[in-house]
């Protein structure tokens, strides 16, 4: 164990580091790179049994749960979900929604970090490690990003496009935020500040809700590149004018919401320290 050295009054000081925790408290990525907090990855899926296979492909070995929360889908969702990962969690939605599916996957999470992915095939789980490392870094809060540098998107419509720019617009006047997406489904966070998202939404401003809450609270937001494909089999549920709408009440009505009070990080070692080694 190496000394730290300091300099005081001109003379060289030495103490000892903080011992680093066991091997086996890391959960090994790479050859070069293991992490120690537990992660969840919530999946809301309804009748995407043929974009699973993909889906779940791209989602990584070392994850510690996948949270698959069924729409009462009336194809195979939840059969192909169990023949492909055998210890998925699954959750029946009781109620209707994207922002109602995540809410009920949340609460049904185990781990330290909660990531959502979209269960069409267009957001890519081999990015949840730079989620998860900007977390482990000393972000609260981190949102994948279709216009940060290295992002981009095979899907984004002229409509679509311009109706995210408009709002996430919005969002940084109202809320002194320097976002560059707004409404994208590809997020990740510590599970202790689900208290403060606390998602009452039931639509496709699930997204818009969660940024805008954070941002309230104080949390560390961070944006990390992110590209977004095109869904792979079937039609989405999302229409840009009636969800872009809803959104934008969203917006307005938080205005006039006050934010929850953030829960404090862990008093035990520093994310920084326990989750990169």
């Amino acid at each position: 164990m190496s000394p730290e050295i300091t300099k005081h009054n001109g003379k060289v000081h030495s103490s000892p580091l903080r011992s680093m925790p066991p091997p086996t408290s890391f959960t090994p990525v790479t050859p070069h790179l293991a992490i120690s907090p537990t992660v969840s990855v919530v999946v809301p899926a309804m009748n995407e049994a043929e974009n699973l296979p993909h889906v779940f492909a791209t989602i990584p070995q070392w994850i510690d749960e996948i949270v698959l929360v069924d729409g009462n889908s009336v194809d195979d969702t939840v059969a192909v979900a169990k023949r492909l990962r055998p210890n998925v969690k699954i959750v029946t939605q009781t109620g209707k929604g994207k922002g109602d599916a995540l809410a009920a996957g949340f609460a049904a999470c185990t781990s330290d970090i909660i990531v959502m992915i979209d269960a069409d095939g267009s957001t890519d789980g081999r990015e949840i490690i730079n989620f998860v490392g900007a977390l482990v870094t000393g972000a609260d809060f981190v949102k994948g990003s279709r216009y940060a540098s290295g992002g981009g998107s095979d899907d984004l419509t002229l409509n679509r496009r311009l109706g995210n720019k408009v709002l996430t617009g919005i969002v940084n006047v109202m809320y002194s935020t320097k976002y560059t997406d707004l409404c994208y489904g590809y997020n990740a966070f510590w599970a202790r500040h689900l208290d403060v998202l606390n998602l009452d939404c039931d639509g496709f401003e699930v997204e818009t809700l969660m940024n805008v809450r954070a941002a309230k609270a104080g949390l560390k937001v961070h944006e990390v590149p992110s590209h977004e494909r095109n869904r792979i089999h079937g039609e989405s549920n999302l229409r840009a004018v009636r969800d872009g709408l809803r959104v934008l009440k969203t917006i307005l009505k938080e205005w006039r919401r006050q934010p929850a009070p953030a829960q404090p990080e862990p008093t035990a070692t520093p994310a920084a320290d326990r989750g990169v080694a």
